[in-house]
């Protein structure tokens, strides 16, 4: 949140998905034969995928519910999401993992879980395949699919290409969350560390959101407070709150430009 562009080339290890189209039926009049089913109003609603620019996704519920079986590895449940000010669904600790990096690092606007499911056609026979996220943010539309990288198979790179050819169709950006580079991680646990209620007896944070102001660094930040290990402290709850942010392209550290967000209270 509040970086000026979403780079998941330099947040996410980039899945390739050409293998996967090498079976897809993409002759002439695909977008016309390929169908888009969402959920609006509590109906089933269906199109064309060459009908689905115009029609406004983010306005629709999941299209399936979450469920949860003992054999299921994945976990269903709610990321609260500050950019939205509302509990999205996550069927696994993965998604539940996109969700708050969208919320930090994306310009998030909106977001849909099981936004669709899309009926496609390979050599041969009919598929269908239902994206994890559709999410709208101040850099684009993003169609986002969550896998594991050690539990991509063969039929799911073949699900991801049809699903970015659809996201190419409809002018959006398409990309497979499979492994978060090594920073991304690490801030996202730094500030999850202060999660919690934090009390402020110095009334340290007014100040800091005030230095904020003037583009300092997270060490300089700091150093402007009397005790320096508090302010530290206090800078991250203030980024987990989203009162102040950082760009998730770069690890955090002290050279870490802090900016105030939008709507931030002093």
């Amino acid at each position: 949140m509040w970086s000026h562009r979403l780079a998941w080339d330099e947040l996410l290890v980039p899945v390739s998905v050409e293998d996967g189209r090498v079976d897809l039926d993409l002759g002439e009049g695909w977008s016309e034969r390929w169908t888009v089913t969402w959920k609006s109003g509590g109906d089933q609603v269906s199109c064309p995928v060459r009908d689905l620019v115009q029609t406004p996704m983010v306005d629709g519920d999941p299209i399936r519910c979450f469920s949860w079986q003992r054999e299921q590895r994945h976990r269903p449940g709610l990321q609260f999401l500050v950019s939205t000010g509302r509990h999205h669904g996550a069927e696994s600790l993965e998604e539940a993992r996109l969700l708050l990096a969208l919320d930090f690092a994306g310009g998030l606007l909106d977001v849909v879980s099981q936004p669709m499911r899309l009926r496609f056609e390979t050599a041969g026979k009919r598929r269908s395949h239902t994206p994890d996220f559709l999410a709208v943010t101040r850099q684009g539309v993003w169609l986002i699919d969550v896998r594991p990288e050690p539990l991509i198979m063969e039929k799911d790179r073949e699900s991801f290409a049809a699903a970015a050819e659809v996201a190419l169709a409809c002018g959006w950006h398409y990309v497979v969350a499979a492994r978060w580079r090594d920073h991304v991680s690490s801030s996202l646990d730094a500030f999850s560390s202060q999660r919690r209620v934090l009390s402020d007896p110095l009334g340290l944070r007014p100040a800091l959101l005030d230095c904020a102001r003037q583009g300092l660094t997270f060490g300089e930040l700091a150093a402007t407070a009397t005790y320096e290990p508090l302010a530290r402290a206090q800078l991250l709850h203030l980024l987990w709150h989203r009162q102040l942010g950082v760009d998730l392209a770069d690890p955090l550290a002290d050279r870490s430009l802090v900016v105030v967000a939008p709507g931030a209270v002093t």
